[in-house]
């Protein structure tokens, strides 16, 4: 491969292409696939020579939750809106979906018709992946580890009011990019079980209200009228309890200043009293994160 654009395959040539970074290292194998839309793409696989980096937890640590209205909820506060490119792009998909569907299977028509469907789910997974990149690549610079829950999508999409909106949004394409550029990076990837109350447990004193519905997006803990963002709350749990499960007590213990405002409490779960939270803010269930 020159410096010009230029891909020599065997028995082929030299083919023009599009570069979007150069590469260092020993070439090992190339890899050529053609897309929905008629594009031919490579996957270059290089030996950069380079050791693997071992996997460390000093450093920085973070809980992640994922929503519908933000994208991903950080224990540090942070909210990243989620971009929902299917919205954007909806009527101008379906009108092309139907006009594809009335064609008969076989034809020349439904053939052309398919063609003109292609390019709008190419902009659409491009869309998304290239978010997902952007994002998943942003926190494994910033953080050393990173504490994730492990979602159940398959079962979450059969829930036909939200598996559109939860479809849209690729979560488990994210947290694969998490995992292997944590991996590479020498970083450390964790995911707790998906069974825990996040939302339900006061991060500070392990309250637990006995019902929160989708529409509250924040409240007020009972017993010291500690306020609660639901998200960022959930995010903090999420990290105390990844952390907690793997065995990084200390680490966890070193990050509790900025992850809670104070020392790590004792991981008991206690009922409260109170059969349910009291909202401070209302939201729609469509948008629950």
């Amino acid at each position: 491969m020159s410096i010009d654009d230029v891909l020599k395959i065997p028995k082929i040539g030299e083919v023009k292409t599009k570069l979007h970074r150069m590469f260092e290292g020993k070439l090992k194998t190339v890899t050529i696939s053609m897309g929905k839309t008629g594009k031919y793409y490579a996957s270059l696989l290089f030996d950069d020579g380079l050791p693997e980096l071992e996997i460390s937890s000093e450093g920085k640590a973070v809980g992640l939750e994922v929503g519908l209205t933000h994208f991903a909820i950080i224990s540090d506060g942070s909210k990243f809106d989620n971009p929902k490119p299917l919205k954007d792009r909806e009527k101008n998909l379906k009108r092309k979906q139907h006009s594809l569907s009335r064609k008969e299977k076989g034809s020349k028509r439904r053939g052309k018709a398919r063609r003109i469907v292609a390019p709008v789910h190419e902009r659409l997974a491009n869309t998304r992946k290239d978010f997902q990149h952007k994002l998943s690549r942003q926190l494994v610079n910033d953080n050393q580890v990173i504490v994730v829950e492990n979602v159940a999508v398959k079962n979450m999409v059969k829930n036909h009011c939200l598996a559109k909106a939860m479809s849209d949004c690729g979560w488990s394409e994210f947290t694969r990019q998490l995992t292997y550029k944590a991996q590479k990076d020498g970083k450390t990837y964790l995911e707790m079980g998906r069974f825990f109350p996040l939302s339900k447990i006061c991060h500070v004193d392990l309250n637990q209200v006995g019902s929160l519905p989708l529409n509250v997006g924040s409240w007020t803990c009972s017993k010291f009228q500690e306020k609660h963002d639901r998200d960022v709350n959930a995010a903090i749990n999420i990290l105390h309890e990844g952390l907690r499960h793997e065995g990084l007590r200390i680490l966890a213990l070193a990050t509790s200043a900025t992850a809670s405002g104070g020392n790590v409490r004792p991981h008991v779960v206690r009922n409260s009293s109170v059969s349910e939270a009291v909202a401070v803010e209302a939201r729609s269930p469509r948008s629950m994160a």
